[in-house]
Protein backbone atom coordinates (compact mmCIF):
# COMPACT_ATOMS: atom_id res chain seq x y z
CA UNK A 1 0.00 0.00 0.00
CA UNK A 2 1.10 3.47 -0.99
CA UNK A 3 1.92 6.07 1.95
CA UNK A 4 -0.55 8.19 0.91
CA UNK A 5 -3.28 5.53 0.97
CA UNK A 6 -2.43 4.08 4.39
CA UNK A 7 -2.54 7.48 5.69
CA UNK A 8 -5.89 8.09 4.41
CA UNK A 9 -7.14 5.00 5.45
CA UNK A 10 -5.81 3.52 8.20
CA UNK A 11 -7.32 4.68 12.38
CA UNK A 12 -4.29 6.86 12.30
CA UNK A 13 -5.64 9.39 10.61
CA UNK A 14 -9.23 9.10 12.38
CA UNK A 15 -7.47 9.26 15.70
CA UNK A 16 -8.26 5.81 16.79
CA UNK A 17 -4.53 4.99 17.33
CA UNK A 18 -1.46 7.39 19.11
CA UNK A 19 1.63 6.45 17.86
CA UNK A 20 4.35 8.87 17.06
CA UNK A 21 7.78 8.59 14.64
CA UNK A 22 11.05 9.67 15.84
CA UNK A 23 11.58 12.36 13.70
CA UNK A 24 8.80 14.53 15.62
CA UNK A 25 10.41 13.75 19.22
CA UNK A 26 12.09 17.36 19.02
CA UNK A 27 8.45 19.17 18.39
CA UNK A 28 6.92 21.03 22.03
CA UNK A 29 3.55 19.63 22.50
CA UNK A 30 0.97 22.10 23.13
CA UNK A 31 -1.48 21.60 25.81
CA UNK A 32 -4.68 23.25 26.41
CA UNK A 33 -4.99 25.41 29.32
CA UNK A 34 -7.29 24.92 32.51
CA UNK A 35 -10.34 26.35 31.58
CA UNK A 36 -13.95 25.97 33.25
CA UNK A 37 -15.34 22.85 32.12
CA UNK A 38 -17.71 23.44 28.48
CA UNK A 39 -21.52 22.56 28.05
CA UNK A 40 -21.04 19.21 27.41
CA UNK A 41 -23.77 16.92 24.41
CA UNK A 42 -23.27 13.18 25.12
CA UNK A 43 -24.78 11.57 21.90
CA UNK A 44 -26.14 8.08 21.82
CA UNK A 45 -27.28 6.48 18.27
CA UNK A 46 -29.39 3.57 18.51
CA UNK A 47 -28.37 1.64 14.89
CA UNK A 48 -30.38 -0.41 13.15
CA UNK A 49 -33.50 1.56 13.34
CA UNK A 50 -34.93 1.54 16.63
CA UNK A 51 -39.18 0.88 16.64
CA UNK A 52 -40.13 4.39 17.89
CA UNK A 53 -44.10 3.16 18.04
CA UNK A 54 -42.98 0.46 20.65
CA UNK A 55 -40.49 2.83 22.51
CA UNK A 56 -42.45 5.63 22.78
CA UNK A 57 -46.51 4.08 22.76
CA UNK A 58 -49.82 5.58 21.63
CA UNK A 59 -51.73 3.19 24.17
CA UNK A 60 -55.27 5.15 23.52
CA UNK A 61 -55.14 4.65 19.94
CA UNK A 62 -56.90 2.35 18.58
CA UNK A 63 -55.09 2.19 15.05
CA UNK A 64 -51.65 1.02 16.86
CA UNK A 65 -53.49 -2.02 17.69
CA UNK A 66 -55.40 -2.92 14.52
CA UNK A 67 -51.76 -2.69 13.00
CA UNK A 68 -49.95 -4.80 15.75
CA UNK A 69 -52.03 -6.86 17.02
CA UNK A 70 -49.27 -8.94 18.30
CA UNK A 71 -47.06 -6.38 18.86
CA UNK A 72 -48.28 -3.84 20.29
CA UNK A 73 -47.68 -2.95 23.94
CA UNK A 74 -50.89 -3.40 26.02
CA UNK A 75 -52.20 -0.24 27.68
CA UNK A 76 -52.03 -2.20 31.11
CA UNK A 77 -47.92 -2.56 30.26
CA UNK A 78 -47.14 0.83 28.83
CA UNK A 79 -45.47 3.19 31.40
CA UNK A 80 -47.64 6.56 31.20
CA UNK A 81 -46.58 9.58 30.29
CA UNK A 82 -49.90 11.09 29.42
CA UNK A 83 -53.37 9.67 28.96
CA UNK A 84 -52.07 8.74 25.62
CA UNK A 85 -48.60 8.37 25.54
CA UNK A 86 -46.33 6.00 27.34
CA UNK A 87 -42.90 4.21 27.44
CA UNK A 88 -42.07 0.50 27.12
CA UNK A 89 -42.18 -1.18 30.59
CA UNK A 90 -38.58 -1.48 29.97
CA UNK A 91 -37.75 1.72 30.23
CA UNK A 92 -37.67 2.45 34.28
CA UNK A 93 -35.39 4.70 34.39
CA UNK A 94 -36.03 6.96 31.31
CA UNK A 95 -39.85 6.90 32.80
CA UNK A 96 -38.01 8.21 36.25
CA UNK A 97 -36.37 10.86 34.49
CA UNK A 98 -39.68 12.35 32.74
CA UNK A 99 -41.04 12.54 36.51
CA UNK A 100 -38.28 15.07 37.43
CA UNK A 101 -38.66 16.55 34.29
CA UNK A 102 -35.20 15.97 32.78
CA UNK A 103 -36.75 14.48 29.74
CA UNK A 104 -38.38 15.97 26.30
CA UNK A 105 -39.34 13.50 23.81
CA UNK A 106 -39.85 15.08 20.47
CA UNK A 107 -42.41 13.15 17.88
CA UNK A 108 -42.56 12.61 14.19
CA UNK A 109 -38.91 13.13 13.60
CA UNK A 110 -37.42 12.34 9.77
CA UNK A 111 -36.70 14.35 6.53
CA UNK A 112 -38.04 14.61 3.16
CA UNK A 113 -37.88 11.53 0.81
CA UNK A 114 -36.76 9.28 3.59
CA UNK A 115 -34.21 6.60 2.63
CA UNK A 116 -35.19 2.99 4.14
CA UNK A 117 -31.41 1.60 3.77
CA UNK A 118 -29.17 1.61 7.47
CA UNK A 119 -26.39 2.64 5.53
CA UNK A 120 -27.36 5.58 3.44
CA UNK A 121 -29.86 6.45 6.14
CA UNK A 122 -27.06 6.76 8.39
CA UNK A 123 -25.24 8.88 6.55
CA UNK A 124 -27.83 11.34 5.62
CA UNK A 125 -28.30 12.04 9.89
CA UNK A 126 -24.67 11.89 10.00
CA UNK A 127 -24.22 14.64 7.77
CA UNK A 128 -27.16 16.42 7.98
CA UNK A 129 -27.77 16.49 4.28
CA UNK A 130 -30.96 16.05 2.03
CA UNK A 131 -31.40 12.28 0.95
CA UNK A 132 -30.11 12.97 -2.55
CA UNK A 133 -27.17 15.22 -1.45
CA UNK A 134 -23.90 13.42 -0.30
CA UNK A 135 -20.98 15.12 1.84
CA UNK A 136 -17.48 14.21 2.89
CA UNK A 137 -17.69 15.96 6.34
CA UNK A 138 -20.01 15.16 9.49
CA UNK A 139 -22.26 17.93 11.44
CA UNK A 140 -20.18 17.44 13.86
CA UNK A 141 -16.79 17.21 12.37
CA UNK A 142 -18.08 20.83 10.44
CA UNK A 143 -18.46 22.06 14.32
CA UNK A 144 -15.02 20.63 15.41
CA UNK A 145 -13.18 22.76 12.95
CA UNK A 146 -14.77 26.13 13.12
CA UNK A 147 -15.30 26.21 17.00
CA UNK A 148 -12.70 23.82 18.28
CA UNK A 149 -8.84 24.43 18.41
CA UNK A 150 -8.31 20.61 19.97
CA UNK A 151 -9.77 17.24 18.43
CA UNK A 152 -10.11 15.88 21.75
CA UNK A 153 -12.76 17.73 21.78
CA UNK A 154 -15.01 15.70 20.43
CA UNK A 155 -14.71 11.85 21.43
CA UNK A 156 -16.22 8.85 19.96
CA UNK A 157 -16.23 6.07 22.41
CA UNK A 158 -15.35 3.59 19.50
CA UNK A 159 -12.15 1.77 17.80
CA UNK A 160 -12.91 4.11 14.72
CA UNK A 161 -14.58 6.86 13.59
CA UNK A 162 -18.51 7.17 12.27
CA UNK A 163 -19.19 10.30 9.81
CA UNK A 164 -20.99 12.74 12.17
CA UNK A 165 -17.35 13.51 13.44
CA UNK A 166 -15.15 14.16 10.70
CA UNK A 167 -14.20 17.61 9.83
CA UNK A 168 -12.70 18.37 6.81
CA UNK A 169 -9.63 20.38 8.59
CA UNK A 170 -9.86 18.38 12.02
CA UNK A 171 -11.40 14.69 13.09
CA UNK A 172 -12.73 13.99 16.82
CA UNK A 173 -10.91 11.13 18.71
CA UNK A 174 -11.71 7.24 18.97
CA UNK A 175 -11.13 6.31 22.32
CA UNK A 176 -12.59 2.94 23.02
CA UNK A 177 -10.03 1.85 25.26
CA UNK A 178 -8.04 5.12 26.82
CA UNK A 179 -5.68 2.61 28.40
CA UNK A 180 -5.29 0.20 25.53
CA UNK A 181 -4.66 2.65 23.19
CA UNK A 182 -2.20 4.46 25.23
CA UNK A 183 0.05 1.37 25.31
CA UNK A 184 -0.32 1.00 21.29
CA UNK A 185 1.64 4.42 21.07
CA UNK A 186 5.50 2.96 19.69
CA UNK A 187 8.00 4.56 16.97
CA UNK A 188 9.27 1.76 15.43
CA UNK A 189 6.71 1.25 13.00
CA UNK A 190 6.58 4.40 11.49
CA UNK A 191 10.10 5.11 11.72
CA UNK A 192 10.19 1.85 9.79
CA UNK A 193 7.50 3.42 6.78
CA UNK A 194 9.15 6.71 6.92
CA UNK A 195 12.75 4.65 5.81
CA UNK A 196 10.92 2.47 3.06
CA UNK A 197 8.59 5.16 1.73
CA UNK A 198 9.25 6.66 -2.03
CA UNK A 199 10.68 9.25 -2.28
CA UNK A 200 8.55 11.16 -4.50
CA UNK A 201 5.59 10.59 -1.40
CA UNK A 202 7.51 12.84 0.82
CA UNK A 203 6.80 15.88 -0.86
CA UNK A 204 5.69 19.01 0.97
CA UNK A 205 2.05 18.76 0.93
CA UNK A 206 2.35 14.90 2.30
CA UNK A 207 4.84 15.63 5.28
CA UNK A 208 2.34 18.49 5.97
CA UNK A 209 -0.42 15.76 6.49
CA UNK A 210 1.79 13.44 8.36
CA UNK A 211 3.06 16.16 10.57
CA UNK A 212 -0.10 17.49 11.61
CA UNK A 213 -2.05 14.43 12.13
CA UNK A 214 0.77 12.98 14.37
CA UNK A 215 1.16 16.80 16.31
CA UNK A 216 -2.79 16.51 17.07
CA UNK A 217 -3.04 12.79 18.09
CA UNK A 218 0.36 13.24 20.10
CA UNK A 219 -0.69 16.07 21.57
CA UNK A 220 -4.20 15.17 22.27
CA UNK A 221 -3.05 11.81 23.81
CA UNK A 222 -0.72 13.58 26.41
CA UNK A 223 -3.31 15.68 27.72
CA UNK A 224 -6.03 12.13 28.24
CA UNK A 225 -3.12 10.51 29.80
CA UNK A 226 -2.30 13.14 32.22
CA UNK A 227 -6.35 14.19 32.88
CA UNK A 228 -7.59 11.00 33.02
CA UNK A 229 -6.22 9.75 36.80
CA UNK A 230 -8.48 12.28 37.97
CA UNK A 231 -11.90 10.68 37.04
CA UNK A 232 -13.97 8.36 38.32
CA UNK A 233 -17.51 6.92 38.72
CA UNK A 234 -19.58 7.49 41.38
CA UNK A 235 -21.83 4.39 41.05
CA UNK A 236 -21.45 0.68 39.32
CA UNK A 237 -23.12 0.30 36.02
CA UNK A 238 -25.01 -2.66 34.45
CA UNK A 239 -22.55 -5.39 31.96
CA UNK A 240 -23.57 -4.14 28.57
CA UNK A 241 -21.52 -2.73 25.95
CA UNK A 242 -23.21 1.13 26.09
CA UNK A 243 -22.92 1.17 29.67
CA UNK A 244 -19.30 0.30 29.12
CA UNK A 245 -18.71 3.33 26.82
CA UNK A 246 -21.12 5.71 28.84
CA UNK A 247 -18.96 4.75 32.44
CA UNK A 248 -15.89 5.96 30.19
CA UNK A 249 -17.70 9.63 29.28
CA UNK A 250 -18.56 9.63 32.88
CA UNK A 251 -14.64 8.77 33.95
CA UNK A 252 -13.87 11.25 31.33
CA UNK A 253 -16.33 14.23 32.44
CA UNK A 254 -14.97 13.82 36.00
CA UNK A 255 -11.43 14.34 34.69
CA UNK A 256 -12.25 17.80 33.58
CA UNK A 257 -11.85 17.42 29.87
CA UNK A 258 -12.15 20.29 27.68
CA UNK A 259 -14.40 17.68 25.41
CA UNK A 260 -17.78 19.43 24.33
CA UNK A 261 -19.10 16.20 22.40
CA UNK A 262 -19.14 12.54 23.28
CA UNK A 263 -20.57 9.96 20.50
CA UNK A 264 -21.64 6.84 21.36
CA UNK A 265 -23.97 3.86 19.89
CA UNK A 266 -25.33 0.84 20.88
CA UNK A 267 -26.60 -1.42 18.35
CA UNK A 268 -29.27 -4.63 17.47
CA UNK A 269 -31.86 -2.74 17.05
CA UNK A 270 -33.09 -4.36 13.40
CA UNK A 271 -36.28 -6.17 14.25
CA UNK A 272 -37.48 -7.94 11.67
CA UNK A 273 -38.49 -10.77 13.78
CA UNK A 274 -38.58 -11.90 17.34
CA UNK A 275 -39.26 -7.89 18.01
CA UNK A 276 -40.90 -8.65 21.24
CA UNK A 277 -38.02 -10.23 23.00
CA UNK A 278 -34.80 -8.63 21.34
CA UNK A 279 -36.75 -5.34 21.71
CA UNK A 280 -36.95 -5.78 25.04
CA UNK A 281 -33.46 -6.61 25.55
CA UNK A 282 -32.15 -3.75 23.83
CA UNK A 283 -34.38 -1.12 25.16
CA UNK A 284 -33.04 -2.60 28.87
CA UNK A 285 -29.78 -2.24 28.25
CA UNK A 286 -30.16 1.15 27.06
CA UNK A 287 -32.26 2.22 30.20
CA UNK A 288 -29.74 0.57 32.44
CA UNK A 289 -26.92 2.64 30.87
CA UNK A 290 -28.60 5.78 30.73
CA UNK A 291 -30.26 5.37 34.37
CA UNK A 292 -26.22 4.57 35.72
CA UNK A 293 -24.90 7.24 33.79
CA UNK A 294 -27.37 10.51 34.75
CA UNK A 295 -27.12 8.90 38.51
CA UNK A 296 -23.39 8.96 38.13
CA UNK A 297 -23.04 13.20 36.84
CA UNK A 298 -25.36 13.98 39.19
CA UNK A 299 -23.97 12.58 42.48
CA UNK A 300 -20.54 14.36 41.24
CA UNK A 301 -22.23 17.55 40.31
CA UNK A 302 -21.92 17.39 36.90
CA UNK A 303 -25.38 16.86 35.19
CA UNK A 304 -26.43 20.75 35.32
CA UNK A 305 -24.28 21.06 31.94
CA UNK A 306 -24.63 17.52 30.26
CA UNK A 307 -27.34 17.24 27.50
CA UNK A 308 -27.87 13.71 26.38
CA UNK A 309 -29.51 13.10 22.66
CA UNK A 310 -30.61 9.65 22.05
CA UNK A 311 -31.57 9.21 18.09
CA UNK A 312 -31.81 6.03 15.22
CA UNK A 313 -31.29 6.17 11.61
CA UNK A 314 -35.25 5.55 11.00
CA UNK A 315 -38.27 3.99 12.59
CA UNK A 316 -40.04 0.92 11.42
CA UNK A 317 -43.36 0.18 9.97
CA UNK A 318 -46.58 0.96 11.23
CA UNK A 319 -48.08 -2.77 10.45
CA UNK A 320 -46.37 -5.73 11.95
CA UNK A 321 -44.73 -8.35 9.56
CA UNK A 322 -45.07 -11.84 9.33
CA UNK A 323 -42.31 -12.91 11.66
CA UNK A 324 -42.86 -11.13 14.59
CA UNK A 325 -41.40 -8.28 13.81
CA UNK A 326 -41.08 -4.91 11.79
CA UNK A 327 -39.78 -3.93 8.25
CA UNK A 328 -37.98 -0.36 7.85
CA UNK A 329 -39.82 2.72 8.24
CA UNK A 330 -39.21 6.05 8.40
CA UNK A 331 -40.23 9.00 11.11
CA UNK A 332 -39.17 8.19 14.59
CA UNK A 333 -38.90 9.67 18.18
CA UNK A 334 -36.07 11.00 19.60
CA UNK A 335 -35.52 12.80 23.15
CA UNK A 336 -32.96 14.63 24.70
CA UNK A 337 -32.34 14.13 28.62
CA UNK A 338 -31.07 17.12 31.12
CA UNK A 339 -31.70 19.36 33.86
CA UNK A 340 -31.89 22.83 31.72
CA UNK A 341 -34.56 22.06 29.45
CA UNK A 342 -37.31 24.48 28.07
CA UNK A 343 -40.19 21.95 27.48
CA UNK A 344 -39.88 18.98 29.61
CA UNK A 345 -42.60 16.10 28.55
CA UNK A 346 -43.66 15.54 24.95
CA UNK A 347 -42.54 18.64 22.96
CA UNK A 348 -45.09 17.69 20.09
CA UNK A 349 -48.03 15.78 18.90
CA UNK A 350 -47.96 12.53 18.25
CA UNK A 351 -48.01 11.60 14.31
CA UNK A 352 -50.91 9.95 12.73
CA UNK A 353 -51.55 6.39 12.30
CA UNK A 354 -53.88 6.23 9.59
CA UNK A 355 -52.79 9.23 7.33
CA UNK A 356 -49.73 7.62 6.14
CA UNK A 357 -46.75 7.78 3.34
CA UNK A 358 -48.00 5.29 0.55
CA UNK A 359 -45.93 2.53 1.93
CA UNK A 360 -47.33 2.70 5.17
CA UNK A 361 -45.11 4.43 7.06
CA UNK A 362 -45.43 7.59 9.32
CA UNK A 363 -45.42 10.99 7.62
CA UNK A 364 -42.52 13.21 9.52
CA UNK A 365 -43.53 16.52 11.40
CA UNK A 366 -40.08 17.44 12.43
CA UNK A 367 -36.97 18.14 10.26
CA UNK A 368 -33.73 16.27 12.26
CA UNK A 369 -31.50 19.21 11.31
CA UNK A 370 -34.38 21.51 13.35
CA UNK A 371 -33.45 19.24 16.47
CA UNK A 372 -29.52 19.57 15.46
CA UNK A 373 -30.30 23.71 14.62
CA UNK A 374 -31.58 23.21 18.54
CA UNK A 375 -28.77 21.60 19.70
CA UNK A 376 -26.07 23.93 18.00
CA UNK A 377 -27.80 27.23 18.81
CA UNK A 378 -28.88 26.65 22.33
CA UNK A 379 -26.67 24.46 23.72
CA UNK A 380 -23.15 24.57 21.98
CA UNK A 381 -23.73 28.30 21.19
CA UNK A 382 -22.88 27.24 17.61
CA UNK A 383 -23.84 29.42 14.07
CA UNK A 384 -26.47 26.40 13.30
CA UNK A 385 -26.58 28.22 9.84
CA UNK A 386 -23.08 27.73 8.77
CA UNK A 387 -22.96 24.15 10.09
CA UNK A 388 -25.49 22.94 8.45
CA UNK A 389 -25.67 24.62 5.16
CA UNK A 390 -29.17 26.35 5.50
CA UNK A 391 -31.49 27.87 7.80
CA UNK A 392 -33.82 25.37 9.76
CA UNK A 393 -36.41 26.24 12.52
CA UNK A 394 -34.77 25.24 15.75
CA UNK A 395 -36.94 23.83 18.29
CA UNK A 396 -37.03 25.80 22.08
CA UNK A 397 -35.59 22.50 24.03
CA UNK A 398 -33.17 24.26 26.34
Amino acid sequence: MKRRDFLKNTALSTGGIWMVPSFLKGIEWSRADVLPAPRRLVIIQLSGGNDGLNTIIPYRNDAYYRARPKLGITREDALALTDEVGLHPALENLRALYDQGQLSVVNGVGYPNPNRSHFRSLDIWHTASDSDQYLSTGWLGRYLDSHCEQPYSVIETSDQLSLAVKGSQMKGLAVQEPKRLFATARDEFFSALAQEAEPHLLDEHHQGYLYKTMVELYSSAEYLKEQLPDGHNAVDYPQNPLARQLKNVAQFISAGLQTRVYYTAIGGFDTHVRQPEVHQRQLKNYDGAVGAFVQDLQKQGLMEDTLILTFSEFGRRVKQNASRGTDHGTANPLWVIGSKLHQPGLVNAYPSLTDLDGNGDLKHLIDFRQVYASVLEQWLQADSVALLGEKFAPLKLV
